[in-house]
């Protein structure tokens, strides 16, 4: 039996790895290009520290021209979860978020979904085997627990390595024997390492680290026929070209096994790039972020929040660049696009997560969006989360850009949305639909609040056609006759013989027609309201 026949004999393929050679050619990229891919487990969402990853992988292709896919790492059973690639499509969807290829989308490359590309990892499993760099194992569970029990007693390095690989020097009639007897197999890799040696991982973002040369025979093909894990990576990346692998720092003590692996295979080594993860403070602990544990962990709470995806990318931006903030601080008309992202501003330990960090970000990114643009996206996210609203806006656009505008373009603009969810929260009072006598069950009805002071001051005194000054100068010479100061100071010498003070009306008017005694500015407020509204509020306001 040849060692060609006797690959065929241990795996069953519909073609040899040449065929997969000769349909997945090696990219054409131009000096510089990165490509890069996002590879999760099928677990139904993506949480915040999965999106920092594939925000890196997004960002080093975008800024080169290269191409970053999506690739979905289902060949373990135990994290997948039913519809679990829809899900994590829909979170990226939900956020605006697209790959240039992907189970979706396709490409040259496809499937872009590892348990759809079984038969292209058995090839190359039976190449090692053909090569003699693999071998059939038929070690039970009951057999590999003596062997890890041995080594503890022993107080040796636990794996399956040296002599405790039993079935590697097996014969090949030895190996026929027991299969046609019907034992159950697994291919496992035949190590040509060594413990002793070292094996240098030159990080991008960590530098060099230096560790032990792989010397297990591990796992290549599981009994279900489907790979794990390491095998599956390294043959998809070569084939899908990547040219930079960027994973969490968790897999840095796998290098080895994939610097074997790549090796063995006759496929060069890309760069690998280990990234820190975004943690948690939790009393004196660090911990990972949990998506049951911690708001904003869950990708799925910024759609709903109606959070922009410019936002959440600005936030990842200021974790994975150290001179990002600042540079974003002194370029206020630039985009996130014209920054360039280098591997040695990378955190090297991990980054804490921030959310109230993300929620300023957010303010200070409505706060220079014009109101237009926000108006285009509100009535998207509306759409979907907020029906009633969505409508109200809809017929009142206008109206919904100058609230927008209030405050917005002076040297100190405006920082109180911080997610299309808080335009409702913020500018309900706008809308004539929404504003019902029961608003102002609730609010504090102060000595001073006079309702016959607001309609004599609406009827005889308010002008829409006055500009902001002759607004406030005509309030000021107004309230005198019902006893308030017209200054503050004025009112702060004398209390006693004022019952209030010009502040103290614009409160009182500002809470009639808002319910709220804290809002933008009043003047704005009541020139889009229009006299006709602010008299129709003012009659539905009790003093009790």
């Amino acid at each position: 039996m040849t060692n060609k026949e006797y690959a065929d004999f241990l795996l069953k393929t519909d073609y040899d790895y040449n065929y997969y050679l000769e349909k997945y050619p090696k990219r054409a990229l131009k000096e510089g290009q990165m490509v890069t891919r996002f590879a999760p487990s099928p677990t139904g969402f993506v949480h915040m520290g999965s999106l920092y990853t594939s925000f890196s992988d997004l960002q080093f292709a975008k800024q080169t021209n290269g191409i970053c896919y999506l690739r979905i790492e289902d060949t373990d059973g135990k994290r997948t979860v039913e519809n679990g690639v829809q899900g994590i499509i829909d979170d990226f969807n939900s956020l605006g978020i697209s790959f240039d290829e992907d189970p979706i989308k396709k490409g040259k490359y496809a499937p872009y979904i590892q348990s759809e590309r079984e038969d292209i990892y058995k090839a190359f499993a039976k190449k090692l085997i053909e090569e003699d760099k693999a071998y059939p194992c038929f070690c039970t569970e009951d057999d590999l627990n003596r062997t890890r029990e041995l080594q503890e007693k022993t107080k040796d390095r636990l794996g399956y390595y040296g002599h405790y690989a039993k079935c590697r020097n097996l014969t090949r009639n030895e190996v026929i024997e027991r299969i046609n007897n019907g034992e159950k197999y697994i291919i496992r890799l035949k190590s040509n390492g060594s413990f002793l040696n070292k094996v240098i991982l030159d990080d991008l973002i960590k530098g060099k680290i230096e560790m032990p040369e792989n010397d297990m025979d591990v796992v290549i093909i599981k009994g279900d026929g489907l790979p794990t894990y390491h095998f599956a990576h390294a043959v998809d990346d070569h084939l899908m070209g990547t040219t930079h692998v960027l994973r969490g720092d968790e897999w840095v003590a796998s290098y080895p096994i994939h610097d074997q692996l790549f090796k063995m295979l006759g496929f060069p080594l890309p760069k690998f790039c280990h990234i820190a993860p975004i943690t948690v403070r939790e009393g004196d602990t660090i911990r990972k972020l949990s998506k049951r544990k911690d708001k904003g962990a869950a990708i799925s709470y910024y759609a709903k929040e109606g959070i922009p995806t410019d936002v959440i990318r600005l936030y990842l931006a200021t974790v994975n660049n150290s001179n990002f903030e600042e540079w974003y601080n002194e370029n206020p008309t630039k985009t996130i696009d014209d920054f360039i992202f280098t591997f040695d501003k990378m955190p090297v330990g991990g980054s804490l997560f921030d959310i109230e960090k993300l929620i300023n970000i957010s303010k200070i990114y409505f706060s220079r969006k014009k109101s237009e643009d926000i108006l285009k996206e509100l009535l998207k996210y509306l759409s979907i989360y907020d029906k009633e609203f969505y409508e109200i806006v809809k017929s009142n656009q206008e109206r919904m850009i100058r609230s927008l505008d209030i405050e917005k373009y002076t040297s100190r603009p405006r920082k109180d949305i911080s997610s299309y969810s808080d335009v409702r929260k913020y500018f309900w009072y706008m809308f004539d639909e929404l504003f019902t006598k029961d608003r102002y069950d609730n609010i504090e009805i102060k000595p001073f609040y006079n309702k016959e002071m607001l309609i004599d001051y609406i009827t005889n005194i308010y002008n829409e056609e006055d500009d902001n000054n002759t607004w406030f100068n005509k309030i000021k010479e107004f309230v005198g006759k019902y006893n308030f100061a017209s200054e503050v100071k004025e009112y702060k010498k004398n209390p006693d013989i004022y019952i209030g003070h010009v502040g103290d009306f614009c409160e009182m008017l500002r809470v009639a027609v808002t319910t709220l005694s804290n809002t933008p500015n009043l003047y704005d407020i009541l020139s889009i309201l229009g006299k006709e509204e602010i008299e129709k509020r003012i009659k539905m306001f009790e003093v009790k």
